[in-house]
């Protein structure tokens, strides 16, 4: 059963939804949403076991599609142009590929239609054993991290989701066990057999220093996004929206501005 997801809402027009990454929200694309808000609709949704959003056991792509799906019906949004970066990346492709009459424009952000090597249990494991109650404020936490994750804008990443329960101290707002039972299907991506495809307008945007897109993914991007096409961002990694946001918007903003040739995808 599709859960109720949170959402943020900017700007009125046509619709255009975001869906975050691993460990992040719909906050975290605030910035680009009010940008993208100035000439359309724009949702930046929580999914589920993330920001807002309710928790639910299971976290398979197809359910987290469904999600999506559930929210544009009870929004009105018959079809909508749509930016997914790493695992939202991979629920947008799923969601383009099993409905494509839901997505206009398609924008995946750094992350292939193929399994990726990197899971960050590490990350989950060392959260999961933080003695929230020996914390009292995220710096403590922070300094509890430092060994098992050892970059500093990662942690700070990481600890945004660290938030303050009434009466109670700190409390993760992601539902880490869960993302741990579940990081082998969100490393993977499902396998769609011949007849599956996205023929709507794709965009993959990579960072020049991320290796999460790489030149062997290619054919399986051709195969299922016939009309894709790739830009670079330069002097950014994964979170490429986040390190070169002008980049980002300048490329992400001239896609969606073109014309589409059709309407919806047939898949």
């Amino acid at each position: 059963m599709p859960l109720e997801l949170a959402f943020s809402e900017f700007g009125q027009g046509e619709p255009l939804a975001i869906l975050h990454g691993l460990f992040g929200s719909g906050r975290n694309w605030a910035t680009i949403a009010k940008r993208l808000g100035e000439s359309r609709r724009v949702l930046a949704l929580d999914l589920r076991n993330h920001g807002s959003s309710p928790w639910a056991d299971d976290m398979g792509y197809a359910q987290m599609a469904e999600d999506v799906t559930a929210i544009f019906a009870t929004q009105g949004i018959e079809a909508t142009d749509l930016i997914g970066h790493s695992m939202g990346g991979r629920t947008a492709m799923v969601l383009a590929l099993t409905r494509p009459q839901l997505v206009r424009k398609l924008v995946v952000v750094d992350i292939p239609p193929a399994a990726s090597s990197r899971g960050h249990l590490s990350y989950v494991r060392a959260m999961r054993g933080l003695d929230l109650g020996q914390v009292t404020r995220r710096k403590e936490a922070d300094d509890l991290l430092a060994e098992a994750v050892p970059d500093v804008a990662t942690r700070m990443f990481l600890l945004q989701n660290l938030v303050p329960e009434e009466n109670r101290g700190l409390r993760w707002r992601i539902n880490l066990a869960a993302i741990e039972s579940a990081m082998d299907d969100l490393t993977d991506f499902p396998h769609f057999g011949s007849d599956a495809r996205f023929e709507g307008p794709t965009l993959f945007v990579t960072g020049a220093k991320s290796d999460y897109v790489r030149p062997e993914h290619r054919p399986e991007i051709e195969r299922l996004f016939p009309n894709a096409r790739t830009v670079e961002i330069a002097d950014a990694g994964h979170w490429v929206h986040a390190e070169q946001p002008e980049s980002f918007l300048d490329a992400v903003s001239t896609f969606l501005d073109e014309p589409n040739q059709g309407t919806a995808a047939g898949g």
